[in-house]
């Protein structure tokens, strides 16, 4: 059943890989990615023929022969494929149309047949690696019957002896392309040859897609069908016993690897010792020799190092005399430079006091041609204002002359006005007390009205209440002659009696019978309701506990895995001496057990890893972490600076280890420590070029190999 699952989860890689694919691949072809935006244009201009396909469309090519036979096809993957002339012209004016540039096509009734070239020796024809149409086998030939694909570099060089006669050659995997007079080559990018074919490419991961399929789903029932046999099998054994029976094949396995690890260690160490003993020999021998030719060469050098000792003490007597005269110049040479600076000050200074001068004078004239100004213009104000002045005095005059004929009249109508007001005060204080007199009127007969309204509405609603109730017609009554005279205190006594009697009796509910079925229905819906629910809670609590022993079985086969890829990989970080460990701490409950890591390299007996070097944790972490990845391994894996903690010897095990583990899987690292860089594939540096302009700067080292 494991071995079923590890099928299953590699096969269920391999589909999500082809997935993934499918998706990248039609989203790319749904959005036209790479084309330019003409072509994009014509493919959703409903105006245009649809059927016409681009040529990067009808061209399959094998995956290994994909980015070489694009190198070739380049410039022409963006043309269209259209059956004439007419076809042609009519997309060019919907382009000139609508200004959405240029694009170009193939006409299918102009090809015919085409003579291919001779082959080159050692080559291949690149039609034998595509797959077309055979309507367009014409244009196949056109564009690709004088190319060929060589297998190595041989090729390339025996066809420049026999001068291939126009023929192109490509190598396999695009590093070259080589024309009569040419040749083209370089890097293969990573996205090259992604291009050619995407329509056909979607059709077979199509294809391929729902082969892989039926091969997950096969899996997945076989899974199933040893998942019901393993719960048959659980049921009829003691969990107990099968724990601790697995407990001691864990422990006897660990023993077996540890034992055997031991042995290949000594092994190797006795191999490593041996040729380094006789590497030790042949170094010693070597040293003897360096060591003659040195004693050689430094009794020439102990000669020549007394003959330059005596020209130095010549040339330092020689540069003494030339230092003291040097400092008396220079002594010299501040004194009158310190004058000269003083010099220079003082004419500077004059020179800003000469200029702020002058400025001073040049305001003033300014000023008093400005005030002089001011002054003709207030002597011209001074005299009209005199003039104005005297007008000014001859109408006060006037005006006092006329004050006292104007202030009798203004007596007069002062007391015609106030005894005008006194009467209108009078009559208006007759109309208030009349107001305050309707008022009250008017709010008696409001409340009369309101009490009219409530007697009027307590009739009715007793009508409606003695008709409603004891069905007696109210006004039938009143209008029924009276045959008997009865007292009144005796109908009011009857009328109190009745009365009693219909509140103790209390109300009637006409709706009881609705309510009774309808409460009848709920009762039944909820018991119903809650039946299903307890058949579900039944249902639910198998379904927790065969999911719980399921998670604790896959959980206690997971931990062991780990436990002892942990053991392993920690050994070959540390050395085989070192030991470590994973421990359960509640190990019967399995779903909530926290678990402790415990790390004893040689020489410490540490408490707790918090207890451990920087380093040591740093390489704890590492296998811990590939512990878990053994189990299930990713297809890429990022790791942020993880070595920043670690010496030299600790960096080359984890470079080894990230190179054992690439074979599987894509690393990124994120590091500043040299030795990482240099055990890499590819580095990729950023740089600022340009203030605040970043540049990516890649170097691939495989091609130095």
């Amino acid at each position: 059943m494991e071995g079923l699952r590890n099928e299953l989860a590699a096969e269920s890689r391999t589909l999500d890989s082809k997935k993934n694919e499918h998706d990248l691949l039609k989203s790319l072809i749904d959005s036209m990615e790479g084309y330019p935006e003409s072509v994009k244009f014509l493919h959703n201009n409903p105006n245009w023929n649809h059927t016409a396909p681009l040529l990067s469309d009808i061209i399959y090519v094998k995956e290994e022969y994909r980015a070489a036979v694009e190198n070739v096809l380049e410039p022409y993957l963006n043309y269209y494929v259209v059956n004439n002339l007419e076809e042609g012209l009519q997309a060019i004016h919907l382009l000139n149309d609508n200004k959405k540039g240029k694009a170009n096509f193939f006409l299918q009734d102009k090809f015919t047949d085409f003579e291919t070239q001779h082959q080159p020796a050692g080559t291949i024809p690149a039609l034998s690696v595509v797959e077309i149409d055979s309507k367009y086998a014409n244009l196949a030939k056109y564009l690709l019957g004088n190319v060929f694909i060589a297998e190595d570099e041989e090729a390339l060089r025996g066809s420049t002896r026999q001068h291939s006669n126009g023929s192109i050659l490509l190598e396999k995997t695009g590093k070259y392309v080589k024309g009569k007079y040419s040749l083209t080559g370089g890097s293969v990018g990573l996205f090259e040859g992604k291009k050619i074919g995407r329509a056909k490419n979607l059709e077979k991961l199509i294809e391929e897609i729902a082969v892989q399929e039926a091969i997950v789903n096969t899996l997945k029932a076989a899974i199933q069908a040893h998942h019901q046999e393993v719960i048959a099998f659980n049921e009829q054994l003691k969990e107990n016993a099968i724990r601790q029976v697995q407990q001691d094949i864990s422990h006897l396995t660990n023993q077996v690897f540890s034992l055997q690890n031991k042995i290949e260690n000594l092994t190797h160490l006795e191999e490593t010792s041996a040729a380094r003993v006789t590497e030790l020999e042949k170094q010693l021998e070597n040293n003897h020799n360096d060591i003659a030719s040195t004693r050689e060469t430094l009794g020439r050098f102990n000669t020549q190092i007394g003959e330059l000792t005596e020209k130095m003490q010549l040339i330092e007597q020689d540069y003494a005399t030339a230092e003291a005269d040097y400092h008396k110049a220079t002594a010299t040479f501040n004194d009158s430079n310190l004058q000269f600076t003083k010099q220079q000050s003082k004419v500077v200074s004059l020179k800003q006091e000469f200029e702020f001068k002058n400025n001073q004078l040049s305001d003033l004239t300014i000023q008093i041609e400005n005030s002089n100004a001011q002054l003709s213009e207030a002597s011209a104000s001074i005299t009209e204002t005199a003039a104005q002045l005297k007008e000014l005095e001859l109408l006060v005059i006037t005006m006092l002359q006329n004050k006292e004929t104007e202030e009798k009249a203004l007596n007069q109508a002062d007391q015609l006005y106030y005894n005008l007001r006194n009467a209108l005060a009078e009559k208006e204080n007759a109309l208030k007390s009349k107001h305050k007199s309707k008022e009250g009127i008017d709010t008696l007969l409001n409340e009369i009205k309101d009490k009219l309204t409530d007697l009027k509405l307590q009739l009715a609603g007793m009508k409606e209440r003695l008709n409603v109730e004891f069905k007696v017609d109210l006004d039938v009554i009143i209008d029924e002659p009276r045959t008997t005279e009865t007292p009144l205190e005796e109908l009011r006594e009857k009328n109190e009696r009745q009365r009693k009697r219909l509140e103790n009796i209390g109300e009637i509910n006409p709706t009881a019978i609705e309510a009774y079925t309808e409460m009848k229905k709920r009762y039944d819906f909820i018991l119903e309701q809650k039946n299903d629910l307890v058949t579900a809670r039944e249902s639910l609590m198998l379904t927790i506990q065969e999911v719980e022993t399921t998670a604790n079985q896959q959980f206690l086969d997971t931990f062991n895995k780990v436990r002892d890829n942990f053991q392993a990989v920690f050994q070959a970080l540390f050395t085989q001496d070192d030991t470590a460990d994973m421990i359960m701490v509640d190990p019967e409950n399995l779903s909530d057990t926290p678990i402790e890591i415990i790390a004893k390299p040689k020489g410490k007996r540490p408490s707790s890893i918090g207890q451990l070097s920087g380093g040591e944790k740093t390489l704890t972490a590492i296998a811990l972490l590939f512990a878990i990845y053994l189990i299930k391994p990713a297809p890429f894996c990022i790791m942020d600076e993880v070595d920043a903690p670690l010496d030299d010897a600790n960096v080359g095990k984890f470079t080894q280890m990230i190179k054992k583990f690439s074979e599987n899987s894509q690393f990124i690292i994120v590091t500043h420590n040299k030795m990482t860089m240099s055990a890499v594939d590819v580095i990729y540096g950023v740089t600022m070029q340009e203030p605040g302009v970043s540049k990516l700067v890649p170097v691939d080292f495989r091609s130095l190999n």
